[in-house]
């Protein structure tokens, strides 16, 4: 199944983007914690170049907190990368961890001259919510749906630190299934571009594999499912799923299951790995 997306509105904003990057100091890519690798960008890279980044894995209460770790510690290891998990219930972390690695990695700019930063990433991950803790105040539209920002915005901290937010921005073609898969599943993809059942079957049977106890505890089962599908009947027994006659109707089971993923009630979940001695765990 291919599975891509890339509105008309991302080409301007990829052009925007590579022309406002030269101005900058550091560019902050925000990343959603539950899949950091899947979730960033490839673009970006080619578009900040040489310049240093803040990688900010946010939704990483939703994550698996070992696997984020090790997330943080993999990220740091690459040239030019800073990288911490952020949380919603700590926004005073949040704004004094951007402020002191912004600094850090533009002291070009010297104690005097504000430190210029740009904010991208793909949809859905939490920009908006990102600057709006900084400048501690509501400035910045947020949703639960891809592509909420449309338009460049640019606001001032209170330390001086001058931030750009940017529209979430894909790339043209996700050669990768799995990595498609796991976009569409976190919900960087909107609803309208996705066949729910093919998504909840992949989430499905990722879940059995990596998190069964989560699952078992969740739909109160007395084990886990033998199978993706054999989850989903489950799923639409216990959740409203059923059509006439007590049939499951697996489309609507797997929307439920998506949207409970999505929401956080599942567990601390991560859909990815860092890899290991060079090799990845999750070979996705």
């Amino acid at each position: 199944m291919s599975l891509q997306w890339y509105p008309g509105h991302m080409t301007k904003a990829r052009r925007e983007l590579a022309a406002l990057m030269p101005s900058q100091d550091v560019m902050i890519e925000v990343i959603d914690g539950r899949l950091p690798k899947a979730s960033s960008n490839p673009l970006l890279a080619e578009i900040r170049g040489k310049k240093p980044v803040i990688k900010v894995l946010t939704k990483s209460d939703l994550a698996d907190p070992e696997v984020t770790r090790a997330w943080v510690t993999y990220l740091e290891g690459e040239p030019g990368v800073k990288a911490f998990a952020a949380t919603t219930d700590r926004p005073q972390v949040t704004r004094k961890r951007i402020a002191e690695l912004s600094r850090h990695m533009a002291q070009h700019r010297g104690p005097d001259k504000p430190v210029r930063a740009l904010i991208a990433g793909v949809p859905n991950v939490g920009k908006s919510t990102l600057l709006n803790t900084l400048i501690n105040r509501p400035v910045a539209k947020v949703g639960d749906k891809p592509a909420v920002t449309k338009e460049q915005q640019a606001v001032t901290l209170a330390n001086g630190m001058v931030i750009t937010d940017s529209p979430g921005l894909m790339w043209p073609k996700i050669e990768h299934e799995p990595r498609a898969f796991r976009l569409a599943f976190a919900g960087s993809i909107p609803d309208t571009a996705i066949d729910y059942l093919t998504i909840g079957m992949f989430g499905a049977e990722y879940l059995l594999a990596r998190y069964p106890a989560l699952i078992v505890a969740r739909y109160k089962l007395g084990v886990a499912p033998a199978s993706a599908e054999a989850l989903l009947v489950e799923v639409g027994r216990r959740r409203g799923g059923l059509r006439k006659g007590g049939i499951v109707d697996l489309h609507k089971a797997a929307e439920l299951l998506v949207h409970e993923f999505r929401a956080g009630v599942l567990g601390p979940i991560s859909l990815e790995e860092p890899p290991v001695d060079g090799r990845p765990l999750d070979p996705g």
